[in-house]
């Protein structure tokens, strides 16, 4: 089935920076696509960013130009470059793969001074 395990959460400041990495094992990553989603404290789960086995990257209009995915199948990991962040990206942040059939346990970030 397979395993997706997320780290690089924290405590950020308004327009710093974090990197979040999602390390898959199990499946063959090349060939699947990887999602971030996050969710805020009472508010609906999102798709924050996509990108596909061929490398297309698709963004939430909320994050655009502040966040970038990148993927590296040889670790077997996608990372999301997370700058400019605001207090409205606090949430807890998944990676999910195979089509929504797997998802890690998620990991927090918080923004805020």
């Amino acid at each position: 089935q397979g395993q997706l395990v997320e780290s690089g959460g924290g405590l950020v400041r308004p327009g710093g920076s974090l990197r979040l990495s999602c390390e898959a094992s199990g499946f063959t990553f090349s060939n699947y696509e990887i999602s971030w989603y996050r969710q805020g404290s009472g508010k609906e789960r999102e798709m924050v960013a996509h990108i596909s086995a061929s490398g297309k990257r698709t963004y939430a209009d909320s994050v655009k130009g502040r966040f970038t995915i990148s993927r590296d199948n040889d670790k077997s990991t996608v990372y999301l470059q997370m700058d400019n962040v605001k207090p409205e990206d606090t949430g807890v942040y998944s990676c999910t793969s195979r089509y929504g059939a797997l998802w890690g346990q998620g990991t927090q970030v918080t923004v805020s001074s």
